[in-house]
């Protein structure tokens, strides 16, 4: 799963099984998942159509779940969670039902989900977003024009992923810290050049922190003069045994141990995939050679 924003989307690109019930939800095999910010005073007689010029524009392939938002894009809040990945926009309007807002939800997976475990992420995640509203004191558990995509990739592992499963967990945790994060960018009016990211640590004991590239105490991690754009590499786990290695875990499973790789923070890497978003690793690596 990789991740970029355009000036009015946020593009999720990988080879998805996903579920939406949004416009044209389902689910399906698709290789694009994405919220787009409309602009104000836009029909909305046409949503279907809208999607469908956004993902040409982009000349992507076909296959594809996207929602609708008018909250800009760059206060998107990303939270990631181990093998889980979570995208927020949250616009409360303190007004009457109808005109609540929108408050958009996609939650990735780099770990496979059975279809049931899919749906059962949309679940946890309605729950979990109506739970940080209760917890803001909003008197509502949601808005009209609400969606959620549950989406994976990856050999299945996961049968179910309800509150108690390793998944539910932290769909759950996930979105009850981001919701308030995401209605707290809108409400600010926070002009962000991209979305906010946040990942669950567990240095010095598990809390969630927020990751910018500005001011970090460990610069320079690799080098002097490194860039830092691709601090949490959106190839991981790339697999590729000439950049890292499986290593054990603090829980006794494998994890993808990348720590000694350099690759994104040449500076002239950096700039080829800020401006090719969709290059490939193979593009990337002949890139520096």
């Amino acid at each position: 799963m990789r991740y970029f924003t355009d000036t009015n989307t946020i593009f999720i690109r990988g080879t998805f099984r996903a579920a939406s019930t949004g416009i044209n939800g389902g689910i399906y095999e698709v290789s694009t998942l994405f919220i787009h910010t409309i602009p104000a005073g836009w029909d909305h007689t046409g949503p279907e159509k809208e999607l469908e010029m956004i993902e040409a524009g982009a000349g992507l392939a076909p296959g594809f779940f996207g929602l609708l938002t008018a909250v800009p894009v760059q206060q998107c809040c990303v939270l990631q969670y181990d093998f889980v990945t979570v995208f927020i926009t949250a616009g409360i309007r303190r007004e009457q039902p109808e005109s609540a807002g929108t408050i958009n939800i996609i939650v990735t997976s780099s770990e496979g989900m059975e279809d049931a475990a899919l749906l059962e992420t949309i679940m946890v995640a309605t729950e979990a977003k109506a739970e940080a509203l209760a917890t803001l004191g909003l008197p509502l558990t949601g808005t009209p024009t609400d969606a959620v995509i549950a989406a994976c990739e990856g050999e299945v592992k996961h049968m179910y992923a309800g509150r108690l499963t390793e998944t539910g967990r932290r769909v759950h945790a996930a979105i009850l810290r981001g919701i308030p994060y995401a209605i707290q960018c809108h409400d600010s009016g926070i002009q962000n050049s991209q979305p906010s990211f946040y990942i669950f640590s567990r240095f010095k004991g598990e809390h969630w922190v927020e990751w910018t590239p500005d001011n970090c105490p460990y610069y320079p991690c690799h080098f002097a003069g490194q860039r830092c754009d691709f601090c949490y590499c959106p190839f991981y786990p790339c697999r590729d045994e000439s950049l890292g290695q499986w290593s054990a875990g603090s829980n006794g499973n494998k994890v993808w141990n990348c720590a000694g790789c350099t690759l994104l923070h040449e500076p002239e890497i950096a700039d080829y995939l800020k401006k090719f978003p969709l290059a490939s690793l193979t593009e990337i690596k002949q890139r520096k050679k």
